[in-house]
């Protein structure tokens, strides 16, 4: 029977070489602060092993040479390099298990053994130099329309504190979660989140938003102006149930000043929203009396005031129910 593909076997094909270097070697080759090197692997997301321990591979020196000549160069001091680093770790580590999850389903497609792992690593040690291509045109993409937001929002006065500014957030939920987490096994469960997440992602983005992160059975999103915030929303609470294997969505969404850090978003717009969330009922919208303020001369789209609610933590919050105007004249 055909054994497993070796782990170091792999590793030596995705770093480009074995593992040679003990950790106090590599820090020497690349020239670092010792102490510098070891915040920058923790903040990668590996573990501090001993010293004698041959767990570095020629690129990861390079990787600690190039940490270090963003601190010797001036362009980030120490806890700028440690922050970029743990920013860099953590969304890679997120990007290689979901790889690793969709490369383990071809494996096992089929009833296939874990002997296909060996062809199929030699086809993506050939497909390594394009995706690695790929991958930065999406980084460096990704980057222009981050930084293009950035610049606009500042251009609108909000640079006076930094990354705090108005945003519009949404949260949708899927409503028979807790249920249906009962009835199905984890295999079917996994297929209905993956399919929700899938069918979110792609309405927000085609909507113009963004989304932020997925909880399982939430979903977590922003976008920058009242009109695609609604388009989006509307478009969760009826488009996603049409899918039979997934149960209706509500959906909260909130109009205020949001601090976005690492990647994610808070503060009390965040909070409104998912209380929103809560108090609606499947298939629909909720949002709260700013959006509906922005909201309440568009036509095509109704805005209707519903029974105030009161949220722990934020008093008392105005709803008002979101939903198309079929009787709108056409333009």
């Amino acid at each position: 029977m055909p054994s497993r593909p070796d782990p170091k076997a792999i590793e030596s094909v995705l770093l480009g070489g074995e593992a040679v270097y003990t950790r106090e070697q590599a820090v020497e080759l690349a020239g670092a602060d010792p102490e510098l090197a070891g915040r920058v692997w923790r903040a990668l997301g590996f573990p501090t092993l001993g010293d004698d321990s041959i767990i570095f591979a020629e690129s990861d020196v390079e990787a600690l040479r190039i940490a270090n000549s963003l601190l010797q160069e001036g362009i980030l001091d120490e806890e700028g390099v440690v922050r970029f680093a743990r920013a860099m770790g953590q969304t890679m580590a997120r990007l290689a298990d979901w790889q690793t999850s969709i490369l383990s389903t071809l494996i096992f497609k089929d009833g296939n053994d874990s002997a296909a792992a060996s062809p199929l690593m030699n086809q993506v040690k050939e497909l390594l130099p394009d995706v690695e291509r790929l991958l930065l045109h999406i980084w460096r993409r990704q980057l222009a329309a981050s930084t293009a937001r950035t610049l606009a929002v500042m251009s609108n006065g909000h640079d006076i504190v930094p990354n705090y500014y108005p945003l519009i957030v949404g949260f949708a939920d899927l409503v028979s979660f807790t249920t249906l987490s009962r009835e199905l096994d984890e295999v079917e469960l996994a297929g209905v989140v993956e399919g929700f997440e899938a069918t979110a992602a792609d309405i927000v983005a085609s909507g113009g938003g963004r989304v932020v992160k997925t909880l399982g059975d939430e979903v977590l999103y922003v976008a920058d102006s009242p009109l695609q915030a609604a388009d989006i929303a509307l478009r969760l609470a009826s488009g996603v149930k049409t899918h039979v294997e997934v149960p209706d969505v509500r959906v909260g969404v909130a109009y205020g000043p949001v601090l976005t850090l690492h990647g994610d978003v808070f503060g009390t717009t965040v909070n409104r929203s998912s209380r929103l969330t809560s108090f609606a009922r499947p298939g629909t919208v909720l949002i709260d009396d700013a959006l509906a303020e922005s909201l309440e001369e568009e036509e095509g789209l109704q805005v209707v005031k519903v029974r105030a609610r009161h949220a722990h933590g934020l008093g008392l919050i105005q709803p008002y129910a979101l939903r198309r105007d079929f009787d709108a004249p056409s333009t």
